[in-house]
Order: structure tokens, then C-alpha cells, then sequence
């Protein structure tokens, strides 16, 4: 009996897990308010009840989704950590990280719903800017490692700094995608690293 329970836990986990990934992909490309429950069901192959069992709302499917990606997005950050790499080498390795998700034709999730973030629910907007604070910190923790070790130089506080490069490469992805073209994302890392150095 108890293996029976361990498949049925692990097909609902399947399908809680499937659920976001469809709806990442499709946040990514269509933004929060573009997607519906009956979209993510569609594509998962079961009624819109069938989703509500696993996530009570849209709200608590959006925070699902966020709290996930940033999980993800954080062990991308330990990844790049874990690697010998000096300060300059750890930021183009941080860029390289919207790179391939545009080159997937898709847009950083939390950018897109950064967007959005008015009409979000109180939970998924406090989830939004927990990740761009992550993200702000560890910027500003490899910044002035390359500042102390003479690898990287900006103005003002790395904080600032970390703000700078995370709305450069946000804002560069918008117009990369409007453009079909991701060699303008690469000439704004380029751009931003050059300034860096």
C-alpha cells in the first residue's frame, strides 16, 4: 500500500511540476496577464479543477513559479561561485545567464513580471523584488571583490553599481527581443563590461 501512496505523491508532484514549467515558459514569453489557468491546463492535459487542486489560484501559482525560479536562479549564482573565476569573469558568467535565456526566446521571468508588478498579487510582488534583491547583493558582493582586487572599477557604491548592470541587462533584453536579435543583448554585455574593467 505504501508504494502505492509514493506513486500517487510522486504523480502529483510530476503535475505540480509540470504546471510550472508550462508556466514559466509561457510567463516568459506572454507576461503574468497574458497567461490563463485554462492555458497552463490545456497544454497539462487536465481540467482547470484539476490545477486548482494543485495550486488554489493563479496568485498562488505565480508565487510558486517565482519562489522556484529563483531557487534555480540562485544555485546558478553558487554555480558560478563554486568556479575559479576573478570578479570581471563571475559578471560575464551572470550575463551569460540572460543570454541563454533569450536565445530560448524568452524573457528573464521576474523582468517580465517586473512589468507587470502593479497589477500582481501583495505575495508574487514581495517574491519579485526578493529576487532582484538577491540578485542586487550578490552583484554587489563580486563588485567590490573586483574593486578590492583592482579587476573591476565603478563609481559610487557597488550597490549602486549591481543596480546599474542588473537594469542594463534587463532592459537590453527587452530590446534585444523586440528586435529577434540577441547580438544586441552581447554588444550591451560587452558595453557594461568594458565599463567595468
Amino acid at each position: 500500500m505504501l508504494g502505492c501512496v509514493d506513486v500517487a505523491q510522486h504523480a502529483e508532484v510530476d503535475t505540480a511540476e509540470r504546471a510550472l514549467d508550462i508556466a514559466e515558459r509561457l510567463v516568459q514569453m506572454r507576461g503574468f496577464n497574458g497567461v490563463s489557468y485554462a492555458d497552463i491546463a490545456g497544454e497539462l492535459g487536465v481540467t482547470k479543477a484539476a490545477l486548482h487542486y494543485h495550486f488554489a489560484g493563479k496568485g498562488e501559482l505565480g508565487e510558486a513559479l517565482i519562489n522556484r525560479y529563483t531557487t534555480r536562479f540562485v544555485a546558478a549564482l553558487d554555480a558560478i561561485d563554486a568556479e575559479p573565476l576573478d570578479a570581471p569573469a563571475k559578471i560575464s558568467a551572470y550575463a551569460a545567464i540572460y543570454l541563454a535565456v533569450l536565445r530560448r526566446q524568452r524573457m528573464c521571468l521576474c523582468g517580465m513580471l517586473a512589468a507587470e508588478y502593479q497589477t500582481l498579487p501583495a505575495p508574487m510582488q514581495r517574491a519579485v523584488v526578493r529576487f532582484f534583491d538577491i540578485n542586487e547583493t550578490w552583484l554587489e558582493r563580486v563588485l567590490e571583490e573586483g574593486q578590492r582586487a583592482g579587476s573591476l572599477h565603478h563609481r559610487g557604491s557597488a550597490r549602486a553599481a549591481a543596480q546599474v548592470v542588473i537594469g542594463t541587462l534587463e532592459g537590453a533584453m527587452l530590446v534585444a527581443r523586440l528586435h529577434d536579435d540577441p547580438t544586441r543583448l552581447e554588444a550591451a554585455m560587452d558595453q557594461l563590461l568594458a565599463e567595468l574593467a
